[in-house]
């Protein structure tokens, strides 16, 4: 599967459904068209995997269905974040099932760019669900790029007179 993606140097960009990935694969489009790098854009499904694929007839199936599935879901954040795929560029979208760090780390060689959203997580959820992006930027034999989905705006600031009266127990 692997002698399908494109030779020399390679932009690697993780896809999945947060908007995190969103921002990661609109920063990996500019990067790929400046640089004019191929652009691949991966999305790992965390679909269990038996450990021996020969023991169940059926795993070939449901691994193909799951890669499928996947450039399904890449080709959909392609259309919310650009439009499509880019015309400009060498796009290629691969599928894998199993550890999402594994296999971008794995896909990722010397002289890429690997490149991750991350998105703000509860403290369940990290103890749960190890990060992705920690792991890349901690295994892979690359460049690492780790995008940060933005802070959603806050709320305007009040004014030193308004705040002072907001706050003052005569009002009250």
């Amino acid at each position: 599967m692997d002698h399908d993606l494109p030779g020399g140097a390679r932009l690697i960009v993780g896809v999945d459904e947060t908007p995190a990935s969103r921002w990661a694969l609109a920063w990996a489009i500019g990067a790929a068209r400046l640089h004019r790098m191929a652009l691949v854009a991966v999305h790992v499904s965390r679909a269990p995997v038996h450990p021996f694929p020969e023991a169940l007839p059926v795993q070939n199936t449901i691994r193909a269905g799951e890669e499928a599935r996947c450039a399904d879901l890449v080709a959909g954040v392609f259309d919310d974040v650009a439009g499509g795929m880019p015309d400009d560029l060498t796009t290629v979208v691969a599928g894998r099932v199993g550890d999402p760090g594994y296999h971008l780390v794995d896909l990722a060689r010397e002289g890429d760019l690997l490149v991750l959203g991350r998105s703000r997580r509860g403290l369940f959820s990290r103890m749960f669900l190890p990060s992705t992006s920690m792991y890349c930027a901690r295994h892979a034999r690359t460049t690492v790029v780790i995008v940060q989905q933005p802070s959603p705006p806050d709320e305007p600031e009040l004014s030193g007179e308004r705040a002072k009266r907001f706050w003052s127990r005569r009002d009250l």
